[in-house]
């Protein structure tokens, strides 16, 4: 059974813009994630390339391309769809691994799953 856990206010995700950067545990590793907004629906994601497994973002927490519709790894190129992860361009194997998101009066969560747990300090 899936936990939901608080991470950041609604008003804190903008659409294509910065997203909120959280640490989770997955597969016995600590990684880091991150949420966004795209056309006014949160979405989250492991923040690691599909291509080799580094960390997508330019600059912290900057993860669309210059048109604001697409997620980009800064270091291959490679496109993802913000609302699925799926690779739409460069190099990929597979698209990014999705983190359930849900809001709830005015909070963003973020839902664990069986590989996928909150990070504790």
């Amino acid at each position: 059974m899936s936990q939901r856990v608080p991470l950041c206010n609604s008003a804190d995700l903008v659409n294509s813009a910065e997203a909120v950067s959280f640490d989770v545990m997955y597969c016995g590793q600590t990684c880091r994630a991150f949420a966004i907004r795209y056309q006014g629906q949160a979405y989250a994601y492991l923040n690691r390339c599909a291509h080799v497994p580094m960390e997508l973002d330019y600059q912290p927490n900057r993860f669309f391309d210059s048109t604001g519709h697409w997620l980009m790894c800064a270091t291959h190129g490679a496109i993802y769809q913000p609302q699925t992860g799926a690779c739409r361009g460069g190099p990929c194997r597979g698209g990014l691994i999705k983190i359930e998101a849900s809001e709830l009066d005015g909070v963003v969560h973020w839902h664990t799953a069986h590989n996928l747990k909150p990070f504790e300090f």
